[in-house]
């Protein structure tokens, strides 16, 4: 009996020998990298010098919601942004350049401030995060640290957190050759913002 138990005693010292010594010889899973398609597509979005977006709206702030649609004409230095009410109605023209940003209502009264998010959450009740939304908007980084980033195999990215936004791009779309979001959602811990782009108007320059 005791010869018994040495004998097993035996076997399972060598059974966990040889699975320690399989656990050291087996190599390290590599990580997933996509960054030679991740450098393609974001040199491919560095070919773009204007654009002009149009789409539908959702946002949901302070425990109110609004939708309607939007239709936004960005340059390097210039922005200039329609809101719509769902019925087509302009709510606000939110124009913006490198010194001020201003907004104009339906009555035409207008409004200026530093930023946009300070602007559009005094007079339309949610905060519009213009400055980074430009460069989220073709689905790449603004120059600002990243919190986190995932991409998908062909490059694009597929979630990021940046400025204290979770952003989501959950489709895109070809325009022109290059793959631009069509459907994008930004969350933080005061607002949820939905972006689906209808529409894609590009300029392209020939060399980035």
């Amino acid at each position: 009996m005791l010869q018994a138990c040495h004998r097993l005693f035996s076997i399972i010292c060598l059974l966990i020998t040889l699975t320690l010594a399989g656990c050291a010889t087996q190599p390290a899973p590599k990580p997933s990298s996509n960054t030679s398609a991740q450098l393609q597509h974001l040199e491919t979005l560095s070919y773009l010098t204007e654009y002009t977006l149009k789409g539908r709206l959702g946002v949901n702030a302070n425990g109110k919601g609004y939708s309607g649609s939007i239709e936004w004409h960005h340059q390097p230095q210039h922005d200039d942004i329609d809101i719509y009410t769902p019925f087509g109605s302009k709510i606000a023209n939110i124009s913006k350049d490198s010194q001020t940003v201003v907004l104009t209502d339906a009555e035409m009264r207008s409004i200026s401030a530093q930023d946009t998010e300070t602007l559009t959450e005094k007079t339309l009740g949610w905060r519009l995060p213009l400055n980074g939304l430009s460069d989220w908007a073709i689905g790449k980084p603004n120059t600002t640290p990243i919190e986190a980033s995932s991409w998908d195999e062909s490059g694009r990215l597929t979630s990021l957190a940046q400025e204290g936004w979770q952003i989501t791009y959950e489709e895109y779309t070809n325009q022109e050759g290059i793959a631009l979001p069509s459907k994008i959602t930004l969350k933080n811990d005061k607002a949820s913002v939905k972006l689906l782009i209808k529409e894609w108007q590009i300029s392209v320059k020939t060399t980035p």
